[in-house]
């Protein structure tokens, strides 16, 4: 029988009478057992808020027999959903769970929108649209009304619509405020058409058709919208925007049983349309709601526990909460200072290796990081140690779509034959070169048995010959996509004679250019464009790593030379089945927990992230809120680590430890820093002092990667202390923090001198022998493995972050 045609029998038989209430605490217990009128629940992270709406729910069909198809509870996650069907499962059974409303928001919308679809103008078989089929229709509309798609990018379009549409706002009451405006209103108009006429409806109107049904007081769909669920459960609340809040608030008309679940100190989608003062304004729309918090945390450590609220507690408008937990505090969490990105890297896949090596499954490790462009140097490290990791939430580095476009651009430059690349990016970004048109140009290709790039001009010029394509004929070209193809040779052409004399970077660089692709990534004014291009400099700075290297080692830097490089890296792992580290953004580890979490890249202006576009920028408490996200995913171990130098964009940053460091209670860090960081420090001042004035140390207790570099518990206070002000106080803070910490005697690098004999000359005329530790301007300091003598000597250095380098002696310097 049809739950949804079903009738509403209050007789409804309770299953086992007894639910095991002594597994959860008291406020736990509260929330669970409440059944009537509103009810606000603030979980604080990892205080197991599931487990409270799976016994709420199992209380109500039990205790007070509510039906359970007249319960509904919303995810944000099919995950979240799935796991939440699983513990209900468990507890009353699956006969009674399979008749329960349990989904997403979208879900359970579509599942509505199908028995109601008469009312909302459609018909029973409608096709929901998703992304790529959005785009291609905006592609036609932007034909259709004669807009360029260079100036009117079809994502920035799309992004306003659904922006719009995320305030509950159609064409008609769409606000104008100038010409761009305009146009986007004509495209929204023409998008609603043709989706109407396609019998279709995107993700948003999934929502908006339910909506408007449920708030119609005419509407007989409307009626029974409100009176279908006399419970509604909302998890993760304080993600939801205004039409997912006037949804259930319409479901809960006739009765206020509106349970939700959330915590504001997580908020951190707003670019999704999320809105956190819904949550903190519930008690404003419901004055007689009961407040239940819970703030107990079973998940994570003490000094982690801690230094979340730390972080926090200096929050603006939050609900006050007193995270706590009765686990033991564990090891404190170690901040980490390192000289360069690649000595971080290098750094964390040690400790790794250690964790692994200790018998801590892969699975239960994660590397976090702010943005996407960080994990390229993690990844590069990853893959030499031979250490599994997949990306969570994301691509990895080389398999993604923009930098693959630019590798293929320069693929062409370099080898014009290869058809694979030359199809990728030969209407990349947009210049009218239609598939009609590249299977002509595939035609031509096979009848002269020549590669697409030589068969464009006798394409264009009609100098195919009917006898090389017996049994077939190929239409002439139209006279636009003629004058397209002819300039993307000419592109090509001028790159290709480009490339004969700049350096690989600087073509890339061109490629950006001239080609338009930047310029398109640049117009369309959406996040997800922003960290396109944001990868694309990272490309270019992977380039520019390769030069500095080859010239290191006195070798030619070329275009081949990288392009071979990526090459052999970005296709090794083919390990499938194994056990793998996680590496994900910051956003993408909401709801995850691990035993060991790394939390990467802590400098101003990466986290908190200061966007390029400044129409993005400043909201500092949504970088607090992930902060807080990031920390509270771990559950042992955690470490947090900075760098001096950066090299990410296109270029070196020098930054500072990030504020929220200074926010993490002193008695819950223990302050650290690798030997090259603090060999690099030593180089600048002369004195002991590293990054946050910190002792060097790693996974295990001071031992293995560290061992015997511990400093003395004195010294540790007053480098907390040093830290704490430096990170507060910026560069004024530096100079007095190194006076006040006490210098580590017999810490220092080389064994040897220049007036040692035997080894070749390095540039300060220090004498160069296996096992000596000497510095280098790009890749810091390293340990020398050989050296090949002669005029010029050649000597083999083992960096940290960069691995073996084959360098003249003439650029390395005595390590300090």
């Amino acid at each position: 029988m049809d739950p949804l045609a079903a009738p509403d029998p209050y007789a409804f038989p309770p299953p086992e009478p007894d639910l095991p209430y002594e597994e959860l605490n008291e406020p736990q217990a509260r929330a669970a057992r409440h059944a009537d009128g509103p009810l606000l629940i603030f979980a604080g992270a990892g205080s197991g808020k599931t487990r409270v709406i799976v016994y709420r729910i199992a209380n109500l069909i039990v205790t007070h027999r509510v039906p359970p198809y007249r319960i509904l509870a919303v995810t944000f996650t099919n995950k979240a959903a799935s796991e939440m069907k699983r513990r209900l499962e468990g507890l009353i059974g699956p006969d009674i769970v399979k008749d329960l409303w349990v989904g997403t928001f979208h879900a359970v919308c579509a599942r509505l929108l199908r028995r109601h679809h008469e009312a909302a103008g459609l018909e029973k078989n409608f096709v929901i649209y998703d992304d790529d089929d959005q785009r291609a229709l905006m592609n036609r509309i932007l034909r259709e009304l004669n807009l360029d798609d260079r100036r009117y990018p079809p994502r920035q379009v799309l992004s306003r619509i659904h922006a719009e549409k995320q305030e509950g706002r159609g064409p008609g009451e769409f606000e104008r405020k100038g010409y761009f405006d305009d146009a986007i209103a004509r495209c929204f108009e023409a998008y609603e058409r043709h989706l109407k006429s396609a019998n279709a409806v995107d993700f948003d109107d999934l929502l908006l058709s339910v909506l408007r049904l449920a708030e119609d007081p005419q509407s007989l769909a409307g009626e029974d919208l409100r009176g279908r669920f006399r419970h509604v459960l909302v998890d993760e609340f304080q993600d939801v925007n205004q039409v997912q809040y006037r949804l259930v608030r319409a479901f809960c008309k006739a009765h206020d049983n509106l349970c939700v679940v959330g915590d504001d100190d997580q908020s951190i989608y707003r670019w999704r349309g999320a809105d956190v003062r819904i949550v903190r304004g519930f008690r404003r729309d419901f004055p007689h709601a009961t407040v239940v918090k819970l703030e107990q945390n079973y998940r994570s450590a003490g000094h982690i526990v801690r230094g979340a609220l730390g972080v926090i507690r200096h929050a603006a408008d939050r609900e006050p909460k007193e995270l706590w937990t009765a686990n033991q505090d564990g090891d404190p969490i170690d901040v980490v200072g390192a000289d360069s990105e690649h000595d971080e890297a290098a750094w964390v896949v040690e400790c790794i290796r250690e964790l692994i090596g200790r018998g801590v499954s892969p699975n239960e490790i994660a590397v976090f990081y702010r943005i996407h462009a960080q994990s390229r140097v993690l990844e590069e490290q990853l893959r030499e140690a031979r250490i599994p990791y997949q990306i969570i939430g994301g691509t990895r580095f080389f398999e993604r779509a923009e930098v693959k476009n630019l590798l293929s651009y320069l693929r062409v430059v370099a080898n014009p034959r290869s058809d694979v690349d030359l199809n990728r990016i030969i209407n990349v970004p947009a210049r009218k070169i239609g598939q009609s048109t590249v299977d002509k140009l595939i035609q031509a290709a096979d009848a002269l048995g020549v590669s697409l790039y030589e068969a464009i001009e006798p394409l264009v010029g009609g100098a195919v010959p009917p006898s090389a394509m017996p049994g077939a004929r190929l239409e002439p070209l139209a006279s636009a996509a003629k004058r397209s193809l002819l300039g993307f040779r000419d592109l090509m052409d001028g790159l290709m004679k480009e490339a004969r004399t700049a350096s690989p970077s600087a073509l890339a660089e061109e490629v950006l250019a001239r080609s338009g692709y930047a310029r398109m990534l640049e117009q369309d004014d959406s996040v997800e464009s922003e960290a396109r291009l944001q990868n694309l400099r990272e490309l270019v700075q992977s380039i520019v790593d390769y030069e500095q290297e080859a010239f290191a080692a006195g070798d030619e830097a070329t275009l081949g030379g990288y392009l071979e490089r990526v090459s052999l890296v970005s296709d090794v792992d083919a390990l499938v089945d194994m056990p793998k580290v996680a590496m994900m953004t910051i956003h993408a580890a909401k709801g995850l927990e691990f035993h060991a979490v790394f939390l990467t890249g802590m400098e101003e202006d990466l986290f908190p992230f200061r966007s390029q576009d400044p129409n993005r920028r400043g909201d500092i408490e949504e970088e607090r809120r992930l902060a807080y996200v990031a920390i509270t995913r771990a559950r042992a171990r955690l470490w947090i680590t900075h760098a001096a130098r950066r090299a990410i964009f296109g270029q070196t940053r020098y930054g500072l430890p990030s504020r929220f460091l200074a926010d993490l209670p002193p008695a819950s860090v223990r302050a650290l820093a690798t030997p090259a960081s603090m060999m690099a420090q030593r180089r600048v001042d002369g004195g002991g002092f590293s990054s946050f004035g910190s002792r060097p140390g790693g996974a295990g207790e001071g031992r293995g990667f560290w061992e015997g570099r511990e400093r003395r518990p004195a010294a540790q206070a007053e480098e907390r202390l040093a830290w704490s002000r430096f990170a507060r106080e910026g560069e004024p803070g530096r100079a007095q923090a190194a006076r006040d910490v006490e210098r580590a005697p017999g810490e220092r690098y080389v064994e040897r001198d220049a007036a040692d004999a035997g080894g070749d000359a390095g540039a300060e005329g220090f004498a160069l022998r296996r096992g000596m530790r000497v510095f280098h301007e790009r890749f810091g300091p390293g340990v020398v493995e050989s050296v090949d003598p002669g005029a010029d000597p050649i000597v083999t250095v083992k960096f940290s972050g960069w691995g073996k380098k084959r360098i003249k002696a003439a650029f390395l310097r005595a390590g300090s």
